[in-house]
C-alpha cells in the first residue's frame, strides 16, 4: 500500500479545506461584528482561509504519517508520544503563524502593543483548537489507510481466485488432451494391420487436432464455429475407426457460430456417446449434436443410439451408462462449474425412442468477431 496521495485526492484535500474556510468566514462576519470594528473587513474572511490553505498544506503530511504509524504499531508508548508531540508541534506552528498575521496584518500599532507575547499563548494552550483539528485529520487519514488497505486485500483475494481458477481450468483441460490422445491412439493401433491408408489420414487429423488444442490452450472460451471445425476433424478420424459404421450428424443454426462455448466442450461429450454408445450397437451408430438458443441460454445437445442410460446396473442386463457418465462428463460439470458457477449445467437422460442424450446448458454471449 502506497502513502503517497493521487492527484484527485489533493485536489478534494484542497476543496474540503476551502469550504470549511468558506463556512468559518461568514460565522465570524455573522457572529462578531465587535471584532471587525478592530480590524479590516476582510480580516476574518483573509485569517480563515489562512488557517484552512495551513492545514491543506499539511495534510497530506499527516496522511503520510498515519500510514507509516498504524495503530497496532502506537501501542508501544514511543511512538504515541511521538505522535502526540508531532500533533502539538504542529499546531503551536499553524497557531502562530495565524496569531503573528493577525497581529501583524490587520491588527492596529496601538492595539498590538498591548497584546501578550506568543509564549504566554502556547502557555495558556490557547492552540489546543490546532490540536483538535490536527487529532481529527489524523483520525481522516487512518480511516484512508484502512480504506486502502481493505481494498488491497481484496484485489489480492480476487487475483488469487482468478488464479486458482484459471490453474483449476488448466489442469481440467490437460486432464482431456491425454485422455482424448490415448482413445485416439488406440483406435489407430486397432486399425494399423486393416486399414493403412486410413491410419495415415488418422495421423494427418490427429496432428490437426493437436495443433489446435496447443494453440488455443490460453483460451478458455471460443466460438462455436472454431468448436465445431475442431469437432469434424475429431470426427473424421472416428469415422475410420469405426469402419462405415458411423454416421454424424450436425444440425446446428449458422446464427450461433458467434456464440462463445467452453474450448473442447464437445469433443468430450461426443466421445463419451461413442464410446459408452454408438460402439455398443451392432449396427450403424448413429450421432447427432444440435445447438438452438433458449432465451439467454445456448443449449448444445448430443444424442446418440446405443443402450442407453440406466441409473442402477442391474446384474446380468446390458451395458448402460450410469447418468453421471465417464470422466467426460465429470470433467465436463467441472469446468462449467469453475466458468459459469450455477449458470450452467450438463445433464445426461435416455432419449425417448432409446439411447441417451447429454445436454449441455451455458449462458449464451457472442464474441466481437
Amino acid at each position: 500500500m502506497t502513502d503517497r496521495l493521487t492527484a484527485r485526492e489533493r485536489v478534494l484535500i484542497f476543496a474540503f479545506w476551502t469550504g470549511l474556510a468558506i463556512l468559518s468566514a461568514v460565522n465570524g462576519l455573522l457572529n462578531a461584528p465587535g471584532f471587525i470594528r478592530v480590524m479590516a473587513p476582510t480580516g476574518p474572511v483573509v485569517l480563515a482561509f489562512l488557517e484552512a490553505w495551513l492545514w491543506a498544506a499539511f495534510t497530506p503530511m499527516i496522511f503520510r504519517l498515519s500510514a507509516r504509524m498504524p495503530p497496532e504499531r502506537t501501542r508501544k508508548g514511543l511512538r504515541l508520544l511521538l505522535l502526540i508531540a508531532i500533533g502539538i508541534a504542529l499546531s503551536i506552528t499553524i497557531y502562530l503563524i495565524v496569531d503573528v498575521a493577525r497581529d501583524l496584518i490587520f491588527m492596529p500599532p496601538r492595539r498590538s502593543r498591548h497584546r501578550i507575547s506568543p509564549l504566554e499563548e502556547v502557555a495558556r494552550f490557547r492552540f489546543i483548537n490546532q490540536f483538535i483539528f490536527y487529532v481529527a485529520v489524523l483520525a481522516a487519514g487512518y480511516a484512508r489507510s484502512y480504506f486502502l488497505r481493505d481494498r488491497q486485500r481484496e484485489e489480492q483475494a480476487t487475483l488469487l481466485k482468478a488464479q486458482l481458477a484459471e490453474a483449476q481450468l488448466n489442469a481440467l483441460r490437460m486432464q482431456i488432451n491425454p485422455h482424448f490422445l490415448f482413445n485416439t491412439l488406440h483406435a489407430m493401433s486397432a486399425l494399423v494391420e486393416r486399414d493403412p491408408a486410413g491410419v495415415r489420414k488418422m495421423i494427418a487429423r490427429l496432428s490437426e487436432l493437436l495443433r489446435h488444442t496447443t494453440d488455443s490452450s490460453a483460451r478458455d472460451l471460443i466460438p462455436l464455429r472454431d468448436e465445431l471445425d475442431f469437432l469434424r476433424r475429431y470426427i473424421e478420424i472416428m469415422e475410420i475407426r469405426f469402419q462405415g459404421r458411423l454416421r454424424v450428424t450436425i444440425d446446428v443454426d449458422e446464427a450461433l457460430f458467434d456464440a462463445l462455448v467452453p474450448n473442447l466442450i464437445l469433443q468430450p461429450i461426443v466421445e463419451n456417446a461413442l464410446e459408452h454408445g454408438t460402439s455398443r450397437v451392432a449396427g450403424m451408430g448413429e450421432v447427432v449434436i444440435r445447438g438452438r438458443r433458449n432465451g439467454e441460454q445456448l443449449v448444445l445437445e448430443v444424442r446418440d443410439n446405443g443402450p442407453g442410460v440406466r441409473r442402477d446396473r442391474v446384474q446380468g442386463a446390458p451395458e448402460a451408462r450410469t447418468t453421471r457418465g465417464g470422466v467426460g462428463l465429470a470433467n465436463t460439470r467441472a469446468r462449467l462449474a469453475q466458468l459459469y458457477g450455477d449458470a450452467a449445467r450438463v445433464e445426461l437422460s435416455a432419449g425417448e425412442q432409446g439411447g441417451a442424450v447429454a445436454e449441455i446448458v451455458i449462458p449464451y454471449t457472442r464474441s466481437d468477431r
